[in-house]
């Protein structure tokens, strides 16, 4: 009897381990979704949230917590050309991307030299520049 709810428990923590490792690499195979609701025309159309959202990855200024997490996520998205990226996370990347290319040149070579300075993923995004 004894040995029959050992068994049992030691089953039951097993499928709880393994519970918790699939959790665990099915989060790395992905960026947090918590900030997938968030207005991106609204920033775009706003200079001031703009500009500190541009000088939060620039090194040049605070970061919010949404751009603390943008920072972090950045340089992996661009190596793994946006693969843990939600549809909505690549609508909105497309949309910045075409938004500075377009009206913040600058601001776009800026972000490019920090962030792909040996221009190694820029052929993954080239077709945003068009």
């Amino acid at each position: 009897m004894c040995m029959h709810l050992m068994i049992t428990v030691m089953r039951h923590a097993t499928l709880f381990f393994l519970l918790i490792a699939s959790v665990l690499v099915s989060a790395q195979n992905s960026y947090t979704t918590k900030y997938d609701a968030i207005n991106v025309d609204g920033i775009l159309g706003n200079t001031r949230l703009l500009n500190n959202y541009l000088n939060c990855l620039l090194d040049k200024g605070r970061c919010n917590e949404e751009g603390k997490t943008l920072k972090e996520v950045v340089p992996d998205a661009l190596i793994t050309d946006c693969s843990k990226c939600s549809p909505t996370q690549r609508t909105s990347i497309e949309k910045v991307i075409r938004h500075l290319v377009k009206y913040r040149r600058a601001d776009f070579n800026a972000l490019a030299a920090k962030y792909d300075p040996q221009a190694a993923y820029r052929s993954k995004y080239q077709k945003y520049l068009a």
